[in-house]
This record gives structure tokens, sequence and C-alpha cells, in this order.
């Protein structure tokens, strides 16, 4: 059965947003044989800020175990919802666990799943800008005083956990009513990257994972947001009922070393360690 097919994002009301920029929600195929008889390579929903770190582990599950899977990236609490309307998702990656967790109390996860990773966020300007990329955010404090703040993206925080984050971050700076005018809200943490390094905004608040990658970071300056500003991104993972071999093949192997490996690469703090 095939994946929904992604849908427009979902722009917030009474926001002023970027216009014509392309939703990031996308389905890809880490390419290979599924071995299984019967089974297509299954589909794993996954959280935005995985987007470039899950298709790197899907290569390598596939080239260890010439099994496929295809990946979905989308906003956590949209997943949530669509699973609880039937989407034929067989793993859900959240960036939340508490997503995760009440799915499992409600009999759609098979069980309380494992924590895989631990995120951050950021603070990323595009070049040109008129902000400084500095954790403390200072400078978009100065920036809110002298008038040099412009548009400034996030992911949407009523579905989005980095989103919910970033906000956090904003109110503990005591920026949250200065900067909600401002605000370009992506469908997802993928998207408010797209959306703070258009050039069309002074900067925004997005995944250290997001940042660290080639494509985003040729595209800006950042600095990490001190972790104790926000709520911690506990990003737990656990299969859907109806998971196949395959699928429960690439759950354990996201808990081996090659993928941890991966995952360190791209700034997350993993669970058993430091």
């Amino acid at each position: 059965m095939s994946p929904p097919p992604p849908t427009e994002p979902l722009m917030p009301t009474r926001r002023e947003t970027l216009a014509s920029l392309a939703a990031t929600v996308a389905v890809t195929l880490a390419g290979g044989p599924a071995a299984f008889a019967g089974e297509e390579p299954p589909v794993v929903a996954a959280a935005a800020d995985l987007q470039f770190a899950l298709a790197e582990i899907a290569d390598a599950f596939r080239s260890e175990t010439g099994l496929a899977v295809r990946t979905t990236f989308g906003s956590s609490g949209n997943f949530a919802r669509q699973i609880r309307q039937g989407a034929p998702f067989e793993l859900f990656l959240s960036a939340d666990e508490s997503y995760v967790l009440d799915l499992a109390r409600d009999g759609l996860a098979r069980d309380d799943g494992a924590l895989y990773a631990l995120g951050r966020i950021v603070l990323i300007v595009p070049h040109g800008s008129p902000l400084q990329p500095d954790g403390s955010l200072d400078d978009v404090v100065a920036a809110v005083e002298d008038g040099r703040l412009g548009r400034f993206a996030i992911a949407n925080p009523e579905h989005a956990p980095y989103g919910r984050r970033a906000e956090e971050a904003l109110r503990h700076r005591g920026l949250w009513e200065a900067v909600a005018p401002k605000l370009v809200l992506g469908e997802n943490v993928s998207q408010a990257a797209q959306f703070a390094t258009s050039g069309n905004a002074s900067g925004g608040i997005i995944a250290y994972s997001l940042a660290l990658s080639p494509q985003v970071s040729a595209r800006g300056r950042f600095a990490l947001v001190p972790a104790e500003w926000h709520s911690p991104l506990r990003q737990r993972m656990a299969l859907i009922g109806r998971a196949g071999e395959t699928a429960t093949r690439f759950y354990r192997f996201l808990q081996e070393e090659p993928a941890r490996a991966i995952f360190r690469t791209y700034g997350f703090s993993l669970p058993g360690e430091p």
C-alpha cells in the first residue's frame, strides 16, 4: 500500500508568510530489493529534523542488509494524527516522545518504543542578514530595539516540537511578544529552515541537525541556543502495529553503532552517552 501523498503546507493564519515556497514533506526510496516475500518497502514517518541523517542511515541499512525503506518527513504532530487516521506507516520517529507514548497508550504502537536521540536548536541567519548568529539572542534583542529585525522563522508550535522549543527559548529570553508579529511559521522545522535562510527573513530558530547539513549550512551561519532555555527534545521511535519484518529490522538497526555514528555527525546526543 502506498503512503498518502504529501499535502500542501498548512500556512498559519494572522501571520505573514513567505509565498510560493514548496513543502518539505517528501517521500524517498532507499533503493534495493525487499528481501521478504510479498513485502513492499515499509514507509517510515520521520520528524523533519531527520531529513539528512535518516537518508544516510537508510543508505547504510540498504548496504548492510539489501533491504529498502521509504522515508517521509514532516511534523511529528501531523504524523501522529495521520497514524490515528490509519496512515500506512510501519515505523514512526518522533521529535517529541510524547506523541509515541500517547500512541502506545492507545494501542496504535507496539510498545513504548525506544529513545533514539536528543536534539538541539540553533539560531540561524542567512548570509547578508543584519542579525548576528549568537546563541544568547543578544543581537535579536538589540534588533528588536533598533528596528533591524525583519521576518523570523520557526516551525509551527501547534504541531512541530522544534517550533514549541523555539517558542520556549524566545519566551525565556523575553522576546516572544516582540518577535511574534514578525513570525513566519514553517509546516515543519525543515520548511522553517528554508524560510530562515531564504534571504527574505532575518533568520530563525531551527534544528541543529539541519543547520549542520551542507545543504543548509551553505546558506547561513548559526549558533546553539542554550539547552536549559527549553524543554528537552527527547526523540522517540516505535513500530506501528502493522509493521513487517523489514521495518522491524530497520528499527533495530537505528539502535546499532552504524546508525548512532550518523546521528552523532548531525549533532544529536544519544541515549546511554554523556
